[in-house]
């Protein structure tokens, strides 16, 4: 099965055939277990994408469930690839995450602002450059 367009996005360029590969197994394993229910976790989004592309091209009779990410203590998405991480690395990984979900909270909290303040003249909206900001201040500090 050869799923067009993903050889064309970040993940596809960097693993040529990836895409390729992922729908043939699952489309076999689909087959061959002819399952009900199939859960990925969205952590692979691209991946998750594809399986529901390739069950409805191919009126597979399988419910796609796409479920949330799990998390290690440290916020690294649960991966066996995280075994190939050194410590150096699995660091850097969970700081990323860290500034990110700083961004989400500085973003909410300007929505929550929003929200209660009678003018929205009056309130001082967040911009792309304080995201950025505060994703940079997380990394830098960590």
């Amino acid at each position: 099965i050869d799923p067009v367009g993903f050889d064309t996005i970040p993940e596809g360029k960097v693993r040529p055939g990836h895409f390729r590969g992922v729908a043939t197994i699952v489309n076999k394993l689909f087959n061959i277990i002819q399952p009900t229910n199939a859960y990925f976790g969205q952590k692979d989004a691209a991946q998750c994408v594809l399986i529901r592309r390739l069950t409805h091209d191919l009126d597979l009779d399988v419910n796609v469930c796409i479920m949330p990410t799990i998390r290690e203590n440290d916020g690294l998405a649960m991966s066996s690839r995280n075994a190939y991480l050194n410590e150096k690395e699995r660091a850097a990984s969970a700081v990323l995450y860290k500034s990110l979900c700083s961004a989400r909270e500085m973003y909410l909290e300007m929505l929550s602002a929003a929200a209660s303040s009678s003018t929205v003249d009056g309130c001082d909206c967040l911009n792309a450059s304080d995201i950025k900001e505060q994703v940079m201040s997380v990394l830098e500090s960590e």
